[in-house]
């Protein structure tokens, strides 16, 4: 399988400053989503980062990194610029797995890399599972994803999309968004040059940017479900927990 995970790291986190170093049973967080990305076919992993500190962290344990520059707005931009500066391939394949997801299963990440391996008309591609509870279909944070009978998306919200008149999220049939994309490296470098998109100002969400400028997005149901990413000291602590109580 021909492609390259990158995975962007900033320093700078409201909530966790210096996220990607924080230490976890001894490792600091952008190891352990490393070390998952290496469980994948990626032939190259690069962290994309704004901060020296971070840069000289991956390469101590023999990691490649490569410094961007700090006023990126998203880990979309952090690539692109990485891309253009290595002079990648237009239609080299890459992953972006965000840099606060410990567990990113490596067969997930093939997954989400196959669907452009196998048609190469495709540009972007991304990942989606299940949702059984109501309480996660109402959560504005967790985003939402409809598709077509191709595998094609159709809208991603953070609404509750769709609504089952009988308030059932079993009835409802409704898919969780799974942060992770595939990129063609040639469209992502156009895609991060196109403004702000009106739903993706509405939303927030980055992907209705791509939707609305007529950009199909290829969305695989997930084969192995991804654990929580990190977003909180609250998810921190459940993760040393998680990683403490398996050894």
């Amino acid at each position: 399988m021909e492609f390259d995970v990158i995975i962007p790291a900033r320093y700078a986190s409201t909530r966790l400053p210096g996220k990607p170093l924080l230490d976890i049973a001894g490792k600091p967080l952008i190891r352990w989503v490393y070390d998952c990305a290496r469980k994948s076919s990626a032939q190259r992993i690069i962290v994309a980062t704004d901060d020296e500190r971070i840069k000289k962290t991956v390469e101590r344990f023999g990691g490649e990194a490569y410094l961007t520059r700090s006023e990126h707005q998203s880990g979309s931009d952090r690539i692109a610029e990485l891309i253009d500066g290595l002079e990648w391939p237009d239609n080299g394949i890459v992953v972006n797995v965000q840099g606060d997801e410990p567990r990113m299963p490596g067969v997930l990440i093939d997954q989400v890399a196959r669907i452009l391996l196998e048609d190469d008309s495709a540009l972007v591609s991304t990942a989606c599972h299940r949702i059984h509870s109501m309480e996660e279909l109402i959560d504005p944070n967790v985003v939402k994803v409809v598709g077509d009978k191709k595998g094609r998306a159709m809208y991603f919200s953070r609404a509750p999309i769709p609504w089952s008149r009988g308030g059932n999220a079993e009835d409802a049939r409704a898919y969780r968004h799974v942060g992770i994309y595939g990129f063609r490296a040639s469209f992502l470098g156009k895609f991060t040059t196109w403004p702000m998109s009106k739903l993706e100002k509405t939303e927030q969400l980055e992907q209705l940017r791509i939707l609305e400028n007529g950009v199909t997005i290829h969305v695989c149901e997930a084969s192995v479900l991804p654990g929580s990413g990190i977003d909180t000291p609250e998810h921190l602590e459940r993760f040393r927990n998680l990683v403490s109580e398996n050894g």
